[in-house]
């Protein structure tokens, strides 16, 4: 133990010592993973915390399933649409309210806690495309330690493609913010987090071999750990950009979700709610966009309409045939898609004899170009594919 540690810290790492439970010891890791100074003399400490937080975790899943013989009746809500997005947040923050106001789900509308008791689906429509939205039931202080359906939820939020945390701006958002984001990553899900370019492939012998070793922040000795704990003892592991070890252990961890998301700051017409979201800006402005909105009295919400579209990382492709008009709906289909992928979803023929296309873009300095299949479309693109 380093000797430069804090007296928080001191008193974090006795209460793990005397912890009995599973969840006793992961929040005393938890504080001691919080007051430990952060610097190079405590990376491997660290690291230690952090490896030793994931094996609980997984064991307190495990334990939970044997436990509810397969871990109880699903709640599981089947993707729909173009994209799924997961609304999240404590109880009583207008989750309901939001869901019916950009849906038009029927859905129970209250004001008290735990009106909504099973995640409840909902279709938007937006720039002619379907997104599904899902009410998930309020979360509350250690949902992912068992505390009531809350693994069963959080496992709905680790499905979505993309989470949008409502935040009640008549309460403290902070304390809110805090509570959500805590039980987030105990359950394994990263937000706004990109997953740091590491890349291991698995070989049948050979030992580890490390590509871009000058890229790693820390002690290689540490990484063949980190290897051997996720039972990885041949494979080729390449490091494509400079990440400290706490990063490699992450990128590894296939328990991880990494999910977009957003705050939608819902109570805007309350008393105070101008000071709570100014001060939700200072907290989290520079890690999550922020959009205030009233559901009541349907303040924003064609503004928050577009932002759960861009949230949902969708675009719209328009396709045609040659010598006719671009067709109606169109393909929605993830950013970064190329014209293999349009083709794939719309006939296996196309991807068997696909020749060329043709993509007409109103930002192109040409009305239309030849492009191969790796292309990369944008939205709002009208594509024309050429087959054998």
């Amino acid at each position: 133990m380093p000797t430069n540690v804090t007296a928080e810290y001191l008193a974090a790492e006795e209460e793990y010592r005397n912890a009995r439970t599973i969840p006793e010891k992961i929040r005393a890791l938890e504080k001691m993973y919080a007051t430990v100074p952060k610097h190079k003399g405590t990376e491997k400490l660290r690291l230690q915390i952090k490896r030793r937080l994931s094996e609980l975790r997984k064991e307190l899943e495990k334990q939970r399933q044997v436990k509810k013989g397969g871990g109880g009746p699903s709640i599981a809500v089947k993707k729909e649409g173009a994209a799924q997005i997961a609304l999240v947040g404590l109880p009583n923050v207008g989750k309901s309210s939001l869901l019916r106001a950009l849906t038009n789900a029927d859905v129970d509308v209250a004001s008290y806690a735990f009106t909504t008791v099973q995640p409840i689906p909902g279709m938007m429509h937006h720039r002619d495309v379907q997104i599904q939205l899902v009410e998930v039931p309020g979360l509350v202080e250690g949902a992912a330690l068992g505390k009531g359906m809350g693994p069963q939820l959080l496992s709905v939020v680790r499905n979505a493609d993309a989470i949008a945390m409502v935040i009640d701006l008549s309460r403290d958002p902070i304390k809110q913010m805090e509570v959500l984001l805590r039980e987030f990553e105990r359950a394994g899900i990263k937000v706004n987090r990109r997953r740091p370019r590491v890349e291991v492939k698995r070989t049948a012998m050979g030992g580890i071999v490390i590509n871009g070793a000058e890229n790693i922040r820390g002690d290689v000795s540490e990484v063949m750990k980190i290897l051997r704990d996720e039972r990885i003892h041949s494979a080729e592991l390449t490091v494509k950009e400079p990440v400290t070890l706490e990063e490699i252990a992450d990128a590894l961890d296939e328990s991880l979700v990494w999910r977009r998301a957003i705050i939608i700051a819902n109570k805007g017409d309350a008393p105070g709610s101008r000071e709570n979201y100014e001060k939700l800006l200072k907290a989290y402005g520079d890690r999550f966009k922020i959009i205030p909105v009233s559901a009541k009295r349907n303040i924003q919400l064609d503004k928050l309409k577009d932002e759960l579209y861009e949230l949902a990382g969708i675009i719209r492709v328009f396709t045609k045939s040659p010598g006719e008009e671009p067709a109606y709906p169109p393909v929605p289909l993830k950013r970064g898609s190329t014209v293999m992928d349009l083709a794939e979803r719309i006939h296996k023929d196309f991807t068997r004899n696909f020749r060329y296309a043709r993509v007409w873009r109103k930002s192109a300095k040409f009305p239309d170009q030849r492009v191969g299949a790796d292309h990369v479309l944008e939205d709002g693109d009208v594509v024309e594919i050429h087959a054998r």
